[in-house]
């Protein structure tokens, strides 16, 4: 098993923090949250360590753009899960947009964008052909 970049880990504790702020951690959200794992490369296993036993000292967030806007795009598939928008996950992704750098002024855009790419299942490099 490949060690799992702390990064990766932040990234999937705040997914799973996204599934339980409405207070209904659905089904479908553990579900995407095992795929998101999935697709990179992490056992079932592994996230289950990082979910029940998250140790490392802070948590990061991406560098780049293309990886801001795919670990964004995974809180907003994941908010998508249940097909509501619940004000307080709309409040979680505003924040994060926040934390990940991004501007004030561009956070309510952002975020409804970001919800209307994951309403409509688009791929991380859809979303960056509309942002470029």
């Amino acid at each position: 098993m490949n060690e799992i970049s702390n990064k990766l880990k932040s990234h999937f504790l705040r997914l799973y923090q996204m599934a339980f702020t409405d207070d209904d951690f659905d089904k479908l959200e553990l579900k995407m949250l095992y795929h998101f794992a999935n697709e990179r490369g992490v056992s079932e296993e592994q996230l289950q360590d990082v979910l029940l036993n998250p140790s490392f000292e802070k948590t990061e967030i991406p560098d780049s753009l293309d990886q801001k806007i795919d670990y964004l795009n995974d809180l907003a598939k994941m908010i998508w899960a249940d097909k509501e928008v619940h004000q307080n996950e709309r409040d979680l992704m505003i924040k994060y947009c926040r934390i990940f750098g991004f501007l004030e002024e561009n956070l309510e855009g952002l975020v409804d964008f970001l919800l209307e790419c994951a309403k409509n299942d688009l791929s991380v490099a859809e979303i960056m052909l509309k942002i470029k």
